[in-house]
């Protein structure tokens, strides 16, 4: 698969790739997995004692998400896998964003007045691209696994045939996404099987869902993008006046892309390039707030300057940033620490900068149900994944006799510049609608690299995952925060537009709430906590590996062995 070009920005701003921080141990000899749901764990221990590598557990852990969390995941949908190999330092994204396909439309989802049509890019087939996940785990299996794709595969297969419990999240998904849900027969059958929300407890089988994956295992590729499985999954979305074809489904291929790497105080960060915003995003905030020893001045002013840091990054997504194969993205200038210095150089310390003060778009919030797991093994192999339908359950809509939730990640897209989607974040024509083309993605999959040690992590939340990314890595160079410490870190967000700042209960002192006030800024307290953060952790000092889940997500589990 070919590496972008954008390996050619990292390699001329910071050197190659496999080029560590600081000396580190041979290897760690223990393997940790973070995940936010405990079979799916279980699906990656249990293939890294069969003799697997991180990137076998990571095709595991991301089929089993797939099975045991269908509001956040699945063969429907899509994500990015960050992977480091260690016996040769080589860093990839393996980029499985799902595409619009070949008869999609740049106005497909506006009326002639140019005004979103409501519903029809998020309950109905035109909500779906074409799926990249399968591709993604054949691939990570084929390139970077060492065992074969069924025995991979073999775990989520139990989950799916033999049922597993339903749990209080998923029973809440199920309740906000009932009647989409109900409106297709296939999910019906597989949720409601007695017609009406499961019991707590009950089990959940997934019979077709099982086949599917029987298939994938058997056949790669071609288990799901040809023959009967993509058959029914054209013919379930052409019988409801989509668009999709085999041919849409066939020539589906996922990309290998070189990481945004950047520094912030002498940690390598490496993270998602595009089609993903999160990597340049990430990389120039913290480039504007490496001119600032956050550490030395008093909260309320660290605070506001990373604000003011989030508010730019955000409004560069807007402006910037799309399908790096169908726009040219300006990733050079965006994440030069040159760059970074003139945003700074406009940032007052006493006062908020009004976000209509900045030239640019509006702003969106992306689906929150998406979800990630981060896995480090015994020899240093790592991968940090974030995986997506998008919204709850995405589309809500089964093809039959598949298994398989259909997307609705066609949301992402600009239906055109400066009008919002279902969630609020605006983006200009760099990420309208094409045919072929990925739609842009907050996920942020990440590495950090200090001196004493690796941190691999990543978050659900929608356009929140870059600011709650961004808290993390601040937490872990600044303050050398443990695993525990950076999933458990309060948080706040500033997206650029809507122009406030979103916070959790408590994450904020009274005192330092209304010193933001007083410079300006509109603050808004979240009636709960968000974000479901998962980090390992490999400390040279002591050559200990560490995970974490984020005490937010109600089922997650974190496996040191």
């Amino acid at each position: 698969m070919p590496i972008s070009r954008l390996f050619i920005v990292s390699l001329i701003l910071f050197g190659p790739a496999s080029v560590q921080a600081s000396p580190a141990p041979e290897r760690p000899g223990q393997a940790a997995i973070a995940s936010p749901h405990p079979l799916a764990t279980q699906a990656g221990e249990e293939v890294l004692r069969a003799g697997g590598n991180a990137f076998d557990a990571a095709v595991a852990v991301s089929a089993a998400l797939a099975v045991v969390e269908p509001y956040g995941s699945g063969l429907g949908g899509g994500g990015f896998f960050l992977l480091h190999r260690a016996e040769d330092g080589h860093e990839v994204m393996v980029d499985a964003r799902e595409t619009a396909p070949a008869a999609a439309r740049r106005d497909m989802f506006v009326d002639e007045q140019g005004e979103r049509i409501p519903g029809l890019s998020l309950d109905t087939v035109l909500a779906a691209g074409i799926p990249g996940l399968p591709a993604a785990l054949v691939h990570l299996s084929r390139e970077y696994g060492r065992l074969p794709l069924g025995t991979v595969l073999a775990p989520a297969i139990r989950y799916a045939e033999d049922g597993f419990e339903v749990y209080s999240r998923l029973l809440t998904g199920l309740e906000r996404k009932r009647a989409e849900l109900a409106a297709s027969p296939a999910s019906a059958e597989v949720f409601f099987p007695a017609g009406d929300l499961p019991e707590l407890g009950s089990r959940l089988r997934q019979h077709d869902l099982a086949r599917t994956l029987r298939r994938l295992a058997e056949q790669g590729h071609d288990g799901f993008y040809a023959g009967p499985v993509a058959e029914a999954l054209v013919a379930a979305v052409q019988a409801e006046g989509g668009l999709w074809t085999l041919e849409d489904l066939a020539g589906y291929r996922i990309v290998e892309r070189a990481p945004i790497v950047s520094r912030y105080r002498g940690a390598r960060i490496v993270s998602a390039p595009p089609p993903s915003s999160g990597g340049v995003v990430l990389a120039t905030m913290l480039n504007i707030l490496e001119g600032y020893d956050l550490q030395a001045l008093p909260a309320d002013a660290a605070t506001h300057l990373v604000i003011e840091a989030m508010r730019r990054g955000y409004r560069d997504r807007a402006l910037y940033l799309g399908d790096p194969d169908f726009v040219d993205v300006p990733v050079a200038r965006l994440i030069h620490p040159m760059y970074a210095a003139g945003l700074r150089a406009a940032i007052r310390t006493d006062r908020a900068m009004p976000s209509d003060h900045l030239p640019g778009l509006g702003a969106r919030e992306d689906g929150p149900q998406t979800t990630h797991f981060s896995i480090i093994d015994g020899d240093g192999n790592r991968a940090a994944v974030t995986q997506t339908l998008n919204f709850w359950f995405g589309s809500g809509i089964m093809a039959a006799g598949t298994g398989v939730l259909l997307n609705n990640e066609m949301d992402d897209f600009s239906a055109r510049p400066g009008l919002p989607d279902g969630f609020g974040l605006v983006t200009g024509e760099g990420n309208a609608i094409a045919p072929g083309k990925r739609m842009l993605s907050s996920m942020t999959p990440t590495f950090v690299e200090t001196p004493d040690g690796v941190a691999v992590l990543g978050t659900p939340g929608g356009s929140r995952i870059i600011s709650m990314v961004l808290l993390g890595v601040l937490a872990r160079v600044d303050e050398q925060a443990s695993a525990g410490e950076m999933v458990a870190r309060r948080r706040f967000h500033h997206q650029y537009l809507p122009d406030r700042v979103v916070h959790e209960p408590d994450a904020l002192e009274a005192a330092v709430v209304e010193a933001l006030r007083a410079r300006g800024h509109e603050l808004e307290e979240t009636r709960r906590d968000y974000g479901n953060l998962k980090v390992v952790t490999w400390d040279y000092g002591e050559n200990r590996v560490e995970a974490a889940t984020d005490p937010r997500g109600e089922r997650g589990e974190a496996l040191v062995y």
